[in-house]
């Protein structure tokens, strides 16, 4: 039988953006290719489009040169402008993990807290799903270098559109 992981403490981390829920979600999803550090992506610095397909079952993935794919994970919940659910399948060492069985997953809710300005709350969980190395794994995304900074370039670029 197969070792029991513990649970690992989800990530949370919110921000607000100044603009609608509707927009918020767009900007999320359609312009990740403007937001999305290319240093935590396998094509870095030739990193030609990083996506996540509309709808369920869509692909997480990115795209380098010559045609180089990468997926990264698959949308398990798709609902248009308030949740946003998909699976991390980049394992501990970064490599792709190809078992959605042992990808952790990444929430993502936008509720507008008032006319114009929508707060965006996201939720990376399920770590321990990873398997060895998980705990650690948690504490690196967790850090100012993780989704704090990746989600900074989100805000950047949403406020950068409003101005």
């Amino acid at each position: 039988m197969g070792e029991v992981q513990e649970s690992v403490e989800p990530i949370r981390e919110m921000v607000r953006v100044p603009v609608d829920v509707e927009r918020a979600f767009e900007l999320f999803v359609s312009e990740l290719n403007e937001w999305w550090p290319a240093e935590y992506t396998w094509a870095g610095e030739v990193l030609e489009r990083i996506v996540i397909e509309q709808g369920v079952a869509g692909r997480c993935y990115e795209r380098g040169p010559y045609g180089f794919e990468c997926d990264w994970g698959r949308v398990l919940a798709w609902e248009p402008p308030r949740r946003l659910l998909f699976t991390w399948q980049i394992a501990p060492d970064r490599v792709p993990q190809p078992d959605p069985e042992r990808a952790s997953e990444v929430e993502v809710r936008f509720e507008e807290i008032e006319e114009g300005v929508t707060e965006v709350t996201l939720v990376h969980g399920q770590f321990e799903r990873h398997g060895e190395g998980a705990a650690e794994y948690r504490a690196a995304l967790g850090t100012e270098q993780g989704w704090a900074y990746m989600l900074s370039r989100y805000v950047e670029l949403v406020e950068s559109e409003a101005s």
